[in-house]
């Protein structure tokens, strides 16, 4: 379980969300992660999580080493320099001028090593008016259209329960260094990859810009539907919620089939794609009726039966309960240092020939590594570590 970047090395500065999952992502696919975490308490990622327990870190810190380094001071930012020396690719996602602020500027750094990728991730991008602006993966999401067209059409605009533009941009970011990486094999050349929160956003907004640009059309919020695609909602059973897409004319004429009514597929209310979307609420409000007279259980067997794309709606209780999730190994359990035996998702995704996989679990405690990391790829020994100790270095 080496992984196709099996010979690539990065090195990890930044904290919480994109920068670090993007290193996640690299090291799912087997590079050698070496994270840069503060003295101290580490990432802030080690505090964040649901329930009493922290478990988060134990997702986004696994298959990464980590060492301590003070990027505060001048001994901390030539450590850092020789230690991206050694690297193929630097993921950071500092505010813009940080790294410049630093003296580990790109032109510094591409001097020491013309090879190197150097992955950044910030709010608005590297360059732009907006550029000096903190920005969180909200804020992106709010600027990139997302937040505007999420939640009930009579509220405020909603959140995903995650922190989806952050994801996104690491993403993109992973994305990023893969094609600059077959760039290099080819030249030598390494460069930069700009990413930006909202850009990343933008990108999945399939067609919400030239909507407005060509029509004049604002997409906004629709609850659980999409307008003018029916039927495709959550629909209420005895016992619960469960999603039916059947939007399809051949879908839909099977789903009147398992309803006992054939005939709603000719009622020319329903038969065409543009009238289910005419009649959507009138739609989904006859096929909600159907489902409240049966279970579950009972509707996912008839769409089973007639080959509707359909499926409960799942909390993390059923993901770990349901046998597909086990025979794809979607959720796999990881010993971790931390917490235990501990399940997660597993790396994703699947390449026959190069798995991906988590060969180890995330670090403990910040600099966990130190002694291992700055030995080997810097040939220092006992008596060099603690003189960077004693100058706060690490």
């Amino acid at each position: 379980m080496t992984g196709a970047l099996s010979d690539i090395r990065v090195v990890e500065m930044g904290q919480l969300l994109a920068g670090p999952f993007c290193g996640q992502l690299l090291g799912d696919m087997g590079a050698d992660v070496i994270k840069i975490e503060p003295p101290g308490a580490g990432d802030p990622m080690r505090l964040w999580g649901q329930g009493q327990e922290k478990v988060q870190w134990e997702v986004i810190g696994r298959n990464k080493r980590s060492v301590t380094c003070n990027l505060r001071i001048p001994e901390g930012q030539e450590l850092a320099r020789k230690l991206i020396a050694k690297a193929d690719v630097l993921v950071e996602n500092f505010k813009p001028g940080t790294l410049e602020k630093w003296g580990l500027s790109p032109e510094v750094l591409l001097e020491d090593n013309p090879g190197l990728i150097i992955a950044r991730m910030s709010g608005y991008g590297q360059d732009g008016p907006y550029s000096d602006r903190a920005g969180f993966g909200g804020i992106g999401e709010a600027m990139g259209g997302w937040r505007y067209i999420v939640g009930e059409p009579d509220r405020p605009p909603a959140r995903m329960g995650i922190s989806i533009g952050d994801t996104l941009c690491a993403t993109y970011g992973c994305m990023g260094v893969l094609a600059a990486l077959h760039h290099r094999e080819k030249t030598g050349q390494g460069q930069v990859i700009d990413t930006a929160l909202y850009e990343a956003v933008l990108q999945v907004m399939e067609g919400l810009v030239p909507e407005y640009d060509y029509n004049g059309f604002i997409r906004e919020r629709s609850g659980s539907i999409l307008p003018g695609i029916a039927p495709s909602n959550v629909y209420t059973c005895k016992d619960g919620p469960f999603m039916i897409g059947a939007n399809k004319d051949a879908i839909f004429a099977r789903l009147a089939q398992a309803m006992g009514h054939p005939d709603l597929a000719d009622d020319p209310r329903y038969a065409t794609h543009i009238a289910r979307g005419q009649n959507q609420t009138e739609l989904d409000e006859l096929i909600n009726a159907w489902t409240a007279t049966l279970t579950i259980a009972e509707v996912d067997a008839l769409m089973i039966e007639h080959s509707i794309p359909a499926g409960r709606v799942y909390t993390a209780r059923d993901m770990l309960a349901d046998p597909h999730f086990k025979a794809r190994e979607a959720i796999i359990e990881v010993e971790t240092e931390g917490h235990g035996k501990l399940k997660m998702q597993n790396a994703f995704p699947k390449l026959s020939a190069t798995p991906s996989g988590i060969r180890r679990p995330a670090p403990a405690s910040p600099g966990m590594h130190n002694a291992e990391i700055f030995g080997e790829l810097l040939g220092m020994g006992e008596k060099d570590i603690a003189r960077l100790a004693e100058t706060a270095a690490i």
